[in-house]
């Protein structure tokens, strides 16, 4: 006779070291996704309501602009009877926004070249290098982060006084570069280290010298986070308030947009222009927005290229 057919229905063999899947497990596996998916949601809300909390004065301000005093103040959640560009004629020539914004585009233009040349080049030179005192001085540079700017403001006019550049916008960048330096070299020194050194040898094999290999292989190559970082310095040094402050109290034509601002911001309660305030304060934020939106594909890109190395 041939070999009978096994009509017993075969059970699952758990192999050792395995369990077997239990009802516990899989509510246990519920449990987490309904956690993640809550969180999650949590987040988003969050989110949500931060850019509201962002969006919505920016936004009224820039409606504002568009206003008169009176409409300001009757009516500040509608929308403007007509566009007033008087307002911001007014504020560019009477209140001199124009030339506080070109006191800026000069000063931070300067500051953030500065930054970038010494940071990039003091950032290469500690992550790709290994001598005496390299981390000692990586640790003195990030240092800086940790030092409020305020603390150093009377040391700081008293160093400026001395070296004769007291009111003057060279002293200003000078200090800008000098204040920009910590975050810069602590984010371009993790970049650095992630860029293939394979590169770097074949470069010197070819020929290069140490600076060559340094602005025409690594800068490049460097590029995502040398954008994102300059970014962040554009903005940080457009909008710095206390700086300017101390190093340019006695030179007002030589003031950047935020002291001009300030300054209007006083005499607008007098003068009752609050009109040409708020369109002052359009012209200040709207530049730092158009950086941001037009670079944020690189800013996003440099800030994750170094995630992978």
């Amino acid at each position: 006779m041939g070999p009978q057919m096994s009509t017993q229905t075969e059970r699952p063999v758990t192999r050792p070291g395995e369990h077997k899947p239990t009802a516990a497990a899989g509510k246990g596996r519920d449990r987490k996704r309904s956690e993640v998916r809550l969180l999650s949601s949590l987040g988003h809300v969050a989110l949500v309501v931060w850019a509201v909390i962002v969006v919505v004065p920016i936004l009224w301000t820039f409606l504002a602009s568009f206003k008169n005093t009176s409409e300001i103040f009757s009516s500040p959640w509608t929308l403007p009877a007509e566009l007033r560009w008087e307002n911001w004629g007014r504020a560019w020539t009477q209140a001199r926004v124009g030339k506080f914004f070109l006191n800026s585009v000069i000063v931070v233009s300067c500051g953030v070249f500065g930054t970038m040349l010494l940071g990039s080049m003091a950032a290469y030179v500690l992550a790709r290098y290994k001598f005496v005192g390299n981390r000692l001085i990586y640790y003195l540079f990030v240092s800086g982060l940790a030092f409020p700017v305020f603390l150093a403001l009377v040391p700081l006019f008293f160093v400026v006084d001395n070296l004769g550049l007291l009111n003057t916008h060279t002293g200003l960048v000078l200090v800008y570069i000098a204040y920009s330096l910590p975050f810069t070299v602590f984010f371009l020194a993790a970049f650095f280290k992630t860029l293939p050194t394979s590169v770097a040898e074949a470069g010197m094999i070819d020929g290069c010298s140490h600076t060559r290999l340094f602005f025409q292989v690594m800068m490049p190559m460097a590029k995502p986070g040398l954008i994102s970082v300059g970014i962040f310095n554009i903005i940080g040094q457009w909008s710095q308030y206390q700086l300017p402050l101390v190093l340019l109290s006695n030179a007002e034509d030589k003031w950047v947009l935020t002291q001009g601002i300030a300054d209007i911001s006083v005499n607008a309660g007098y003068e009752a222009d609050w009109s040409g305030l708020f369109a002052a304060l359009t012209m200040a934020i709207l530049p730092m927005i158009l950086v941001y939106a037009i670079f944020q594909r690189q800013i996003q890109s440099g800030l994750t290229a170094g995630a992978v190395k």
